[in-house]
């Protein structure tokens, strides 16, 4: 407690004091709003507030705010009274014993910090305490926790209180902090790069660039330091729940209470509430988020203290989220699909290709026939007037697979997008273009699309502003590209374009799609095409393997793909199957044995012999000749007629009908394998 109204009294006190009081001083930044309001307090008059309540995350600069309005109030010659609640004893009587000196001394500034830690006082407080201090004193409380409600409903308080929320500093006086740091100057733009304008966050940053110099950012001193913020801002967590949702707030972008019950179970909502609550969370429309100076740290401590949890953890995520893009109706696909990207944004391949502005400023919208000039122009500004004619060419022909992006602002649509379907080769397609022809030029000759299948081709990313690399608009067209890798059905190839080749090949490897052609002439513009078989490397193993990155930092090697059999060579291979189900030898070198369905004979066997006893229920007749047939090895065709006792013809007629119906159940597990 001090209550003096300057140095206290010893020579060698004064000294220490008045070096202190120097460096805090000299350190100093921003605040200045604060600072003026609780000046106007200092001056006095009837209508200045008494109470001014700071609350903001840990670390956000509150306690030494108060300080720094400590020496302003003995400046002004006030006595100043300090209660700290980490240490006083939370009741009524200790706390009246700590800051007895406001009660008696006129004028006194009685500034209260780290009140979370006696916030159970808050009523008595509100009520019997502060209302029995003399007229002119001036009250400061700092803490995590904004005031109770009842504070602003009670009418005794109208005038007399003054509430801040304590935000991080603005650019300029992160920057002036920094500078006050013993740190060289190449550090610098680092620092506040990692720190935004958390106090505590650019000063700790600050000292491991200092003492790690050429160094820094990596090695012991960081962990030290996130634990150090941890402590601060996070403080004290109730129990492994309360932690693991903690950290499930921290690696997505927003936590949701759907979200929370695949977590946490019967306990989600008892737990929402709880990250609704802390000091340095948000809240947006769909759930709570936390600030990213305590998103990051999170994350790294996780990663070095318990990583198969963080692992576990984020593979739960990640399952949960693709599950949410697969079954989001087409007006919430966006939004569901940005936050399984941003799971992305460290660690993984993609982060450098979205530029996590998340500033909201551009959305997608759907092209309508009024849109045709816009776009039209936008293609010729970006890519030249031969761009322009194939985006005229098919917008006649798919104008539902175009996408608009606009700016929020003006509503002006400043890109565009086409995602083409396309179910075989065109003649007057091919001939009108020439990205298309190398696409389906490139089926034809590596893996045809078989019947029922179709390609995906990404022709058009067009934002002139970008320049065919990275940009807001840019990020929702790859927000769209993955939204419909996940929610497509039947498609043998995906292809994307880039009109920047050697920027996008990185990503393109990173996300599985081969370079086919890097010199594709659109007019003057050279175009490259990217691929990807999805019959080869099916959506579930090539997002385990992207999930896989994100565990481990590193993204395996692509492994050898499966073989993509035509139809008439599949239902031949599945003839084959059922004839050569007793043997071992034959069934390991059956063609099947190569695709998605089985990986070795036994799996083979298991997969035949459970087509044909499901058609026991839609088919009982052809069921019967197939199950004889080749289930139970009758040696001959006749024999298994007289045990069926059926007429030859008959028997004939119901084994080749079955034996088609296993081969179109196959064949529909093989297009819908994932």
């Amino acid at each position: 407690m001090d209550h003096s109204h300057g140095p206290v009294v010893t020579d060698r006190a004064r000294t220490l004091a008045d070096r202190l009081g120097s460096a805090r001083k000299r350190t100093f930044v921003g605040r200045a709003t604060e600072r003026a309001l609780f000046r106007s307090a200092l001056e006095g008059g009837e209508d200045t507030f008494s109470v001014l309540y700071l609350h903001g995350p840990g670390g956000i600069g509150k306690t030494t705010l108060l300080r720094r309005l400590g020496d302003d109030a003995r400046a002004a010659g006030r006595p100043v009274v300090q209660v700290d609640g980490r240490t006083v004893e939370a009741t009524p009587a200790g706390f009246s014993a700590e800051a007895a000196d406001a009660t008696s001394v006129g004028g006194a500034v009685l500034l209260i910090d780290t009140f979370e830690h006696c916030q159970g006082l808050e009523p008595w407080l509100r009520t019997r305490f502060l209302p029995q201090l003399p007229f002119d004193t001036v009250v400061v409380i700092a803490g995590r926790l904004p005031p109770d409600a009842r504070w602003r409903v009670d009418p005794d308080w109208n005038d007399a209180l003054r509430v801040i929320s304590i935000g991080g500093l603005s650019p300029d006086e992160a920057r002036a902090l920094v500078a006050t740091r013993n740190v060289a100057p190449a550090f610098h733009d680092g620092i506040l790069a990692s720190a935004g304008g958390h106090p505590l966050a650019l000063t700790l940053a600050a000292e491991a660039a200092a003492q790690e110099h050429e160094g820094w950012g990596t090695g012991a001193s960081d962990r030290d330091m996130v634990r150090v913020l941890l402590s601060q801002l996070v403080g004290e967590v109730p129990s492994h729940g309360h932690r693991r949702v903690l950290e499930a707030c921290a690696l997505v972008e927003t936590t949701t209470l759907e979200m929370l019950r695949e977590i946490a179970g019967s306990s989600a909502e008892e737990l929402f509430d709880w990250l609704y609550g802390l000091p340095f969370t948000e809240s947006g429309r769909d759930g709570v988020f936390p600030h990213d100076v305590v998103r990051d740290p999170l994350i790294a401590d996780l990663r070095w203290r318990d990583p198969s949890g963080f692992g576990a953890l984020l593979q739960r995520l990640h399952t949960y989220l693709v599950g949410r893009v697969r079954s989001a109706p087409e007006n919430s696909v966006m939004e569901v699909t940005r936050s399984l990207i941003y799971l992305y944004r460290t660690g993984s391949g993609v982060a450098d290709y979205v530029t996590w502005t998340g500033g909201g400023g551009e959305y997608e919208d759907v092209y309508r026939p009024e849109h045709r000039a816009t776009v039209l122009r936008l293609a010729c500004e970006a890519e030249g007037p031969e761009s322009a004619r194939l985006a005229e060419f098919w917008l006649a022909r798919q104008p539902e697979g175009f996408r608009l992006y606009r700016r929020v602002e003006t509503d002006e649509v400043i890109a565009f997008m086409a995602w083409l379907r396309l179910h075989s080769p065109d003649g007057e397609e091919i001939a009108a273009d020439p990205v298309v022809a190398a696409a389906w030029q490139h089926v034809q000759t590596h893996s045809p699309s078989r019947a029922g299948e179709h390609i995906t081709v990404s022709r058009f990313a067009v934002d002139p502003a970008s320049a065919g690399r990275t940009s807001p608009a840019v990020d929702l067209m790859v927000t769209r590209s993955t939204a419909e890798w996940l929610r497509a059905r039947r498609v043998s190839w995906s292809f994307m374009t880039a009109v920047d080749a050697e920027f996008w090949r990185p990503q393109m490897t990173a996300v599985e799609h081969e370079p086919i052609a890097f010199d594709i002439r659109v007019g003057r513009q050279r175009t490259a095409l990217f691929g990807h078989d999805w019959r080869v490397r099916p959506v579930g193993d090539w997002l385990g393997r992207l999930c896989g990155e994100l565990v481990s930092g590193e993204l395996e090697p692509t492994p050898p793909g499966s073989r993509i059999l035509p139809r008439d060579a599949f239902d031949t291979a599945v003839r084959s199957a059922l004839r050569d189900l007793a043997d071992n030898t034959a069934l390991r070198g059956n063609p099947l044995c190569s695709t998605r369905l089985a990986e070795d004979g036994p799996a083979l066997r298991t997969l035949v012999t459970d087509a044909v006893e499901a058609l026991a229920d839609p088919y009982p007749k052809q069921h019967r000749a197939v199950r004889t047939t080749y289930l139970q090895r009758v040696p001959t065709q006749e024999a298994a007629a007289e045990r069926l006792q059926l007429p030859f013809s008959t028997y004939r007629r119901h084994l080749t009908a079955g034996v088609t119906a296993v081969c179109d159940r196959l064949w529909e597990l093989e297009l819908d394998t994932e």
